[in-house]
């Protein structure tokens, strides 16, 4: 007789979805459910992007009870339960744990109208340091600035400003508290200290949240509370249930794709494409932006992020690919699986063809727009998809770059997560394009796995992240480059790529000047 398979459930809240996971220590998905969300966000007004937050939990209850009835004796047998979710999107609670009013997600783009309340020597430091502009920006993109300017009412009656995580832990434990490496978002988390900021520190006036008003922080390695009476009863798990942090998705999905050590980086082809590392040391990938916490303790998660990422490959076929979707309805395929089956047929570098994949304006970049470049007669509809994933890939090549240069290493392989990385076509493009190895491993689901990891660890299966992934994470697949193709498009990147943006910049900046005036 083997050993007792142990079992955690794992709840994985999306953008667009919400699973809910079962993995045994070995990182097996013995089972899924998952549900769509309909619709995945309201707009009350343009830019803006809220939810019920109840719903997600409504979803995680549904996905629990259904793997329940499926298996009921492997539901039984859990140990544990954790949750990872998107990141920057908050919660307005009263005293009972009651939403105030509609979670803001993290896509919402709405501003508040003021600035921080910097006095004293402050403002002429922040100016003589150049950080005028930056404060102002991070300021009018907090959503609790935009709540407590124009619904002061609400923020008055907030009890706690809780991070969707933490929303869904109190749902599930009855306690205000949040895990150190979910608390990602426009809040004033000191993400070295892995605690709250004092009110005294430099970058608290951006988003002056009264520390009263925020939760708890839960380090990885020991529960932070436990599956309550009520939620037992919403979700058929055992009343008492330890319910342990991990972190937030793409904190869990790094671990999830065994990046362990900084020399591999993990790219996650997802809504928001990313490339991140796990580091003991701290880097800043940009100047005054610091990297997130990792779920291992003690470890950071450095980030380069495009804002608009896989979105756009919804976008693409949303608005080009009517051929796709019709075949889709007879073949048994995704319209995106037969576009992805075409891009072989599209030579490196797509004729000269090029896409800027900043739909979204970033801190880095405000004017930023997207578009593509170098369009000729010969261009056509595959051109342009092909180019889509080739931008957000040249994109995501300028934040490699800045984590090497930063951290004076070099990256000796990639690994894939994110719906992208489920097409073979897209993964060697990748491979070719940055001339590393690329892999991809067991499961796409690796925001599961390496918050299921989290639990493994705090249950003693693992003494730390390093065990853990050597026995959770297994290669699948490994695409080797090109490198006749790679030597092209190193030519194209330091050629074209890396010019484009800079001589296009100020004209970004004129057109958003004439609307503004325009409308005026």
């Amino acid at each position: 007789m083997g050993e007792k398979e142990r079992i955690v459930l794992t709840f994985d809240i999306g953008t667009q979805s919400a699973r809910a996971l079962l993995i045994n220590s070995t990182g097996d998905i013995l089972a899924k459910k998952q549900i769509v969300y309909d619709p995945a966000y309201v707009s009350p007004q343009l830019g803006w992007a809220e939810q019920d937050p109840d719903m997600y939990y409504d979803c995680m209850c549904k996905c629990a009870k259904m793997i329940r009835e499926e298996m009921p004796e492997r539901f039984e047998a859990i140990e544990g339960v954790t949750i990872s979710t998107i990141r920057d999107t908050s919660v307005c609670v009263d005293e009972e744990g009651k939403p105030l009013r509609p979670a803001i997600v993290w896509i919402d783009n709405r501003q508040a109208k003021g600035s921080p309340n910097v006095t004293g020597i402050m403002k002429p430091v922040l100016k003589m340091i150049k950080l005028e502009d930056f404060f102002d920006l991070q300021y009018k993109k907090s959503q609790c600035n935009w709540i407590r300017e124009e619904q002061p009412e609400i923020w008055e009656k907030t009890h706690k400003f809780l991070m969707l995580s933490g929303y869904l832990t109190f749902k599930l434990t009855g306690k205000f508290i949040d895990a150190a490496a979910s608390l990602v978002g426009h809040i004033p988390f000191d993400n070295k200290a892995r605690t709250w900021k004092g009110p005294k520190d430099i970058v608290r006036p951006i988003f002056d949240i009264p520390t009263e008003k925020l939760p708890d922080v839960a380090e990885t390695g020991s529960a932070m509370g436990y599956i309550t009476a009520q939620t037992a009863a919403d979700t058929g798990l055992k009343e008492g249930l330890p319910v342990y942090p991990s972190g937030a998705d793409k904190a869990c999905e790094v671990i999830g794709m065994g990046c362990i050590r900084k020399e591999q980086v993990a790219l996650s082809l997802g809504t928001m494409a990313t490339m991140d590392f796990n580091s003991a040391d701290y880097y800043e990938l940009a100047k005054y932006m610091a990297p997130y916490p990792s779920v291992v303790p003690g470890s950071f998660t450095p980030e380069f992020e495009i804002y608009r990422g896989y979105w756009l490959v919804s976008w693409f076929q949303k608005e080009f690919a009517e051929l796709e979707r019709t075949a889709a309805k007879t073949t048994g395929k995704t319209a995106i699986e037969l576009l992805n089956e075409k891009l072989k047929d599209i030579p490196a570098g797509c004729d000269g063809l090029m896409f800027q994949p900043y739909f979204t304006p970033s801190m880095q970049m405000p004017f930023a727009k997207g578009g593509f470049i170098g369009m000729a007669d010969y261009h056509g509809r595959v051109h342009m998809y092909r180019a889509v994933i080739e931008g957000i890939n040249y994109s995501l090549m300028e934040g490699i770059k800045q984590a090497e240069a930063a951290g004076n290493f070099t990256v000796k392989e990639i690994r894939l997560g994110g719906g992208g990385s489920q097409s073979a076509e897209i993964c060697q493009i990748t491979a070719n394009m940055f001339g590393i190895p690329v892999v991809r491993v067991h499961t796409h689901e690796v925001t599961g796995l390496g918050s299921a990891m989290a639990a493994f660890v705090a249950m003693g299966d693992y003494q730390d992240f390093n065990e853990a992934v050597a026995g959770m994470v297994h290669e699948r697949d490994r695409f080797e480059p090109d490198m006749k193709e790679h030597e092209l498009y190193k030519v194209l990147y330091d050629g074209v790529w890396k010019e484009i943006f800079g001589k296009l910049a100020p004209l970004y900046s004129k057109t958003q000047d004439i609307y503004a005036q325009y409308k005026k």
